[in-house]
């Protein structure tokens, strides 16, 4: 169901679901520019794109996917690769920051959801619990490696030249791949295993938040 909808249906849900998805997504965008200066390259921050200002991030398309489909993305963050130094593991770096970002926030949410005072307040708790899934959800698509998904990205550092090659050669026809197999379920399980994988991780970091 798209937000759209949800507007007429259940408008207070809707104002909560919209800035909690697409903050979430700006995030995601703006760790991989952060990790990237970190490395020497400051591509992102030249072009102010490590504001939290939404409007720098804000693609039309995604926008209106947001609204009809009910899942859209930022614009991508740019940057350029030839500066990060130590190159196979920076741009992993790069590649990850977004999806690690997601995990953090959704962490974050779910370590909150354990306090009485916020299990008690229905609004907080449903706040709280949307952006864990929607930070889950984003973090377990990026991982797919299809271009120009992260996960394709970091894939591809490790591949051989050929196979690497090979791959990049579906980031034009990438979107339109990654739709057809979500239309036919075949990454449903792909996601689920990469999601079981991120709740993993997730319980991980909330055994050290006690």
């Amino acid at each position: 169901m798209g937000l759209l909808q949800l507007l007429f249906t259940d408008p207070i849900v809707f104002f909560m679901l919209v800035p909690l998805l697409l903050y979430s997504v700006i995030i995601h965008e703006i760790a991989h520019g952060w990790v990237a200066s970190l490395f020497g390259d400051n591509t992102a921050k030249h072009y102010g794109r490590l504001s939290f200002n939404p409007i720098p991030h804000i693609d039309p398309i995604g926008a209106l996917a947001l609204l009809f489909v009910g899942f859209g993305w930022a614009k991508p963050v740019p940057v350029d690769y030839r500066n990060l130094s130590s190159s196979r593991w920076a741009v992993t770096a790069v590649s990850l920051a977004g999806v690690g970002a997601n995990i953090l926030i959704a962490t974050l949410a779910i370590f909150l959801l354990q306090f009485r005072a916020i299990y008690a307040n229905p609004f907080l708790y449903l706040a709280l619990s949307i952006t864990a899934e929607i930070n889950i959800i984003l973090g377990s698509f990026n991982l797919i490696p299809i271009p120009p998904l992260d996960g394709s990205r970091v894939l591809m550092e490790f591949l051989p030249y050929d196979a690497k090659y090979q791959l990049a050669r579906l980031e034009p026809y990438g979107f339109f791949i990654i739709v057809g197999l979500l239309i036919l379920g075949i990454l449903d399980p792909v996601i689920a295993f990469i999601r079981s994988i991120i709740l993993g991780s997730i319980g991980i970091l909330l055994s050290f938040m006690g």
